[in-house]
This record gives structure tokens, sequence and C-alpha cells, in this order.
């Protein structure tokens, strides 16, 4: 019998949630579930979210708190051209598609998420000369990045993004 960690942290606790999100769906996201992940008692849980929604809530924060974070490194190591954003998008950690649904139903993660939106759309403008012309173009690209990604799964690499990136103004 494997003996229990009495205590994990905050973000430890998020990461056994979003190892289960990843791997089984919203539905794994439980007190049951996260306590065998964990070895935390499911009341330990309880007692320290209030309710599952807030262990979820929490654990969706914490992720858009990470993202952010990337966004912060990566922008500061990209050149500042062309070819730099296309080293952003290559190098830059993204939501998964349950975390980004699961967070546009609560009005605080949705405005996490906007805010890594504004943060890439951002790096991605400064690369593209900045300006309005610079912000058209970042949230252009932008789209047809994480258009790709969430629907790469669904089949196909037919679009390039570089050739987008390169045909943009």
């Amino acid at each position: 019998m494997m003996t229990r960690r009495k205590t994990l942290t905050d973000t430890e606790i998020a990461a056994h949630m979003l190892d289960a999100l990843a791997e089984k769906g919203a539905k794994a996201l439980t007190f049951g579930t996260i306590s065998q992940r964990s070895g935390l008692a499911p009341a330990t849980l309880a007692q320290r979210y209030g309710s599952v929604d807030g262990m979820v809530r929490h654990a969706l924060a914490c992720e858009w708190a990470r993202l952010s974070q990337a966004v912060s490194e990566v922008h500061s190591e990209a050149h500042l051209s062309t070819k730099g954003a296309q080293a952003l998008l290559k190098n830059l950690a993204t939501p998964s598609a349950e975390v980004l649904s699961l967070s546009l139903r609560d009005a605080e993660l949705c405005k996490a998420a906007e805010t890594w939106r504004a943060q890439v759309e951002a790096a991605i403008a400064a690369r593209r000369g900045g300006g309005s012309r610079g912000r058209e173009s970042a949230a252009m690209i932008f789209a047809a990045w994480q258009g790709r990604f969430l629907w790469d799964a669904a089949g196909g690499k037919t679009f390039r993004l570089s050739d987008l990136i390169k045909a943009l103004p």
C-alpha cells in the first residue's frame, strides 16, 4: 500500500487535475479522481477548495498563469522580426481545447483567457512592426494559429502558418 503524502502545493494538485482533464475529460474532475492521483483524501480536497467547481477553477487559473508566464519568457527570447513571430509561436505553450472550453464558462477564467490572447497578439504585433497594421496582422495570425492548433487533431496539416505570416503585409 502506498503511503499518502501529507501535503501537496496547490500547483501540484492543479497539475494532477490538468493531467486528468487531458486523459479523461471534464468528467474526471472529481474529488475521488484527484484524490487517487494526488494521494490526498477527498475530504482534504473538499476542505481546501470548498467544491469540485472551486477545485477546477483553481486548476484552470493556475494553467492560465503558467501560459501567461510562458508568453513573457518566449516574448523576451524571440527576435523582433517576421521570423521571430514564427519562432514565438513554435515555442509558445497553448491551452488545450478542454482548458479553453471550461474557462469560457466562468467570467474570471474567461478574462484570464482574454488576457493571454492579448499578450500573444501583442507579442506577434511587436514582430510585425507594431501599429494598427501590426495589430490587425497579429489578430489574423493568432486566429489561424489557434484554429490550426484546435483542428489538427481532426486531420491533415495542409495549411502552413508560415505561409500566412509571409503573405500578410
